[in-house]
């Protein structure tokens, strides 16, 4: 079905939607978020944004870069050998930075 976004619009739709106000009262009010917590959890168990992480340790597992990858000269990100764009004094480029 087509429709004629130009044509005036019916004054009697605008009236059968409701205002945001009307939808909450419904609703019961306002909506709150409610984080689901353990009563075991301690506040040391949460990262909080900013706080100082100096002192902590991270374990990685470094994956050398496979016979057929390699690393982008621009964007360091490790590609696939099909995504070699250019290469240039020995580097190689991606396709995405060369595109």
């Amino acid at each position: 079905m087509a429709t004629d976004y130009d044509a005036p619009r019916n004054k009697d739709e605008d009236h059968e939607t409701e205002s945001l106000q009307a939808l909450q009262v419904q609703r019961g009010g306002a909506q709150t978020a409610h984080i689901d917590v353990e009563d075991s959890d301690t506040a040391e168990g949460m990262d909080l944004p900013g706080a100082d992480l100096s002192n902590e340790e991270l374990v990685v597992q470094v994956i050398p870069a496979q016979d057929d990858e390699f690393t982008c000269a621009s964007c360091f990100l490790v590609r696939h050998r099909s995504q070699v764009a250019r290469e240039k004094k020995g580097l190689l480029y991606c396709t995405d930075c060369e595109g």
